[in-house]
């Protein structure tokens, strides 16, 4: 019985033992586990300056932002955070970064965080610009893209756009030898354009006109107002009190533009009424406005969207084609009178090409191969969004080694990368040139290539390229063709910017037009 009780005694000792080991395994085990995991998967915040308490670094950005930002880069590396308020913002200026936020995980830094201004003023953000990646986004640009935007389309009112530049053309002819502001001169062309493309295919006369005054107006005030820092987007907690009235104005114009969209819209179905009782036909065209309400009017629910979403689609086409179109027309424009040996170049080419007897058409412009590499010079040099859109993750992500939290705003600095001396050589001169030879002539606008994204890449990427890129051609080719232009005497060429969500040019650029061509029809 004794010796029973040594052998149990024993192995119950050698479970002990087993277990007491088998628990120190299971523990080392799982501590190296959750040390490696901690070590290889919770990655750090990005370095950045410090800012002050509550209100981070607000206070030191300076009036333009993408100067901040690349002076920033220089001391803290092509990614960092600073504090905006109670927002947390990463700033990115190198291709390889960017090209982890835009294509590896685009699904992820494919929303916005909308201002305010635009909530309010844009039908609740119902719009490419600022809905958020989901099933509504995907559709609405689907439509922009392959609808509106697409070859077809385009073609169809190929006779509208002809017909504003030709006007313009015109007017300038008038006031010849007079000063001209351009910057206006190619905005009011544009907007016109729009107008006409948007519902001028039902409206007419005095009606028209009217309408497109007051739209006009209304769309430059958007502008302002979507441009203008305010505190609510900051500190949310703020936000009830719209310390700078921003929201009241915002919404107040949003009612405006609402009330002359509804305006057209109405007059337009009376007009397309008129069109089959009189058993006309659709004599008049078929504009965008009329092909938006056909897909507002949908039964298909691939292709349907709603009223707001239709209203969305047309403040996107107005914006997308005036404002940041007509200030790369100025920039390019003033960089062309700063270097006159490349008008020379542009006025060759054109005679060339088009002849000095004929308008400039659409059909011309992928043979104008220097103008092309004048206006790609232009964009990289003066990109109007210079630091894009903001990005804003659904989740938390890692870029370049570095934690960013979910709901960031992720910053592409594209004017510091466009003008990168690592990536371009002479970066701060302007040489269209580099367009035409070497690795750089095959850049274009698809944002494929990560060290020139002057409409941005990826889904967010601008919907409006194919539209932006004729006009902006088109009517640049037309003025250059049909005119001389020098600057008015004593004045100096200057080419500073202008704050805003547009970059422009801080000084108008006055010029005064010489007729080059004597065609009897102008």
């Amino acid at each position: 019985m004794l010796s029973l009780l040594k052998l149990l005694n024993y192995e119950k000792d050698e479970i002990s033992g087993a277990i007491l080991a088998v628990s120190v395994l299971i523990i080392s085990l799982l501590w190296i586990f959750l040390t490696k995991k901690s070590r290889t998967k919770i990655a750090p915040l990005p370095p950045g300056p410090r800012g002050l308490p509550i209100i981070g670094y607000l206070p030191f950005l300076g009036a333009h932002l993408h100067h901040t930002f690349t002076k920033l880069a220089q001391i803290h590396g092509p990614i960092y955070k600073l504090k905006l308020g109670n927002k947390l913002g990463v700033v990115i200026s190198s291709p390889s970064l960017a090209k982890e936020v835009v294509r590896a995980q685009d699904s992820i830094f494919a929303n916005r965080d909308p201002p305010i201004s635009a909530i309010v003023a844009v039908f609740g953000g119902n719009d490419i610009a600022w809905l958020p990646n989901g099933p509504d986004w995907r559709k609405m640009r689907k439509v922009f893209v392959g609808e509106m935007l697409s070859n077809t389309s385009l073609d169809a009112c190929y006779s509208l756009r002809k017909q504003e530049v030709e006007k313009s053309i015109n007017n300038v002819h008038d006031k010849a030898g007079e000063c001209l502001d351009f910057g206006e001169l190619a905005f009011v062309t544009l907007i016109n354009t729009m107008t006409k493309m948007l519902w001028g295919g039902a409206l007419q006369g005095e009606e028209w006109t009217k309408l497109t005054a007051e739209f006009r107006e209304a769309m430059a005030e958007l502008m302002v107002i979507m441009g203008k820092p305010n505190v609510s987007d900051f500190f949310s907690v703020l936000a009830r009190f719209d310390l700078q009235g921003v929201e009241k104005k915002a919404r107040k114009l949003g009612f405006w533009i609402e009330e002359i969209i509804d305006s057209i819209i109405k007059q337009h179905r009376s007009s397309n009424i008129a069109v089959k009782e009189d058993g006309s036909g659709d004599k008049k065209g078929r504009d965008f406005l009329q092909l938006v309400l056909e897909l507002q009017e949908s039964d298909d629910p691939a292709k349907s969207i709603t009223m707001n979403q239709a209203k969305g689609l047309l403040i996107d086409v107005v914006n997308g084609g005036t404002d940041t179109t007509s200030t790369m027309v100025e920039w390019a424009m003033a960089e062309i009178m700063m270097n006159p040996e490349i008008m020379k170049k542009v006025q060759q080419e054109l005679d060339q090409v088009v002849g000095v007897n004929n308008y400039v058409e659409e059909f011309h412009l992928p043979k104008l191969h220097y103008l092309d590499a004048v206006v790609k010079e232009a964009s990289r040099l003066h990109p109007t969004l210079p630091m894009l859109v903001p990005r804003c993750p659904s989740s938390s992500a890692t870029i370049g080694g570095f934690t960013i939290p979910k709901g960031t705003q992720v910053f592409l600095n594209i004017w510091a990368i466009h003008r990168d001396p690592e990536l371009w050589d002479n970066p701060l001169e302007f040489r269209p040139e580099r367009f035409l030879n070497g690795e750089d002539c095959k850049l274009d606008f698809s944002g494929n290539n990560f060290k020139y994204l002057p409409f941005g890449s990826g889904r967010r990427i601008c919907a409006g390229i194919p539209l932006a890129e004729k006009m902006l051609m088109h009517l640049l080719a037309s003025l250059l063709h049909t005119f001389d232009w020098k600057l008015p005497p004593g004045e100096e060429l200057e080419l500073s910017e202008k704050s805003g969500i547009v970059v422009k040019k801080a000084k108008p650029l006055i010029v005064i037009p010489t007729p080059r061509l004597h065609n009897p029809e102008y």
